[in-house]
């Protein structure tokens, strides 16, 4: 039997900083919660969770939390503009783990929607870094799935159109999406 090992495995380079962090966080003493699922790999979590660190889901969970002794984390997906000025309005230190690349997109999306311009997404709709994308737009913005949707696709506006996708989205969807909206 030959064994053929992948170039590479495991997480990504956002996410296994993400991780990493949390684990390092784990050890200060102070009380951890993530904002989210830090990754979504139900074992890590666990660990993690045997490990004292909590998660919390939504901004009403912040209620329950102590400023000054919690530390919120920001997962690799990042997060909305208002998710992320309440949770630090709060009060709360916030440990940032969003992926460089998504942190690049939501600047893009802010920037480009500041400017006048209509922000359209590719990616699943319901995926948490596509939410966190959206949050950072100022005016309109349309998530589009897969080709049916960009057939269907109309803009918003007769303006310039910033295309970004999700970081883990399908290369093929992609390049599908792409073409039925060049078409």
């Amino acid at each position: 039997m030959e064994v053929i090992t992948a170039r590479s495995a495991g997480f990504c380079f956002g996410v296994k900083r993400a991780v990493d962090t949390v684990y390092e966080l784990s050890n200060s003493g102070k009380k951890i919660y993530t904002f989210g699922p830090i990754i979504h790999n139900e074992t890590v979590v666990n660990d993690l969770k045997d490990k004292g660190v909590g998660i919390i889901n939504s901004l009403d969970e912040l209620d329950t939390l102590i400023p000054g002794e919690t530390i919120i984390v920001i997962r690799s997906h990042g997060v909305s503009e208002e998710e992320y000025t309440r949770i630090s309005r709060a009060g709360f230190e916030i440990v940032d783990t969003t992926c460089p690349f998504v942190k690049r997109i939501h600047d893009v999306v802010r920037n480009a929607s500041e400017n006048g311009e209509e922000i359209l997404i590719l990616g699943s709709s319901d995926h948490p870094e596509v939410r966190g994308i959206m949050g950072w737009c100022h005016g309109p913005v349309q998530v589009l799935e897969d080709a049916d949707a960009a057939r269907d696709y109309k803009p918003f506006m007769n303006k310039s159109i910033t295309l970004v996708s999700q970081t883990t989205f399908n290369h093929k969807k992609f390049e599908d999406i792409v073409d039925s909206i060049n078409k």
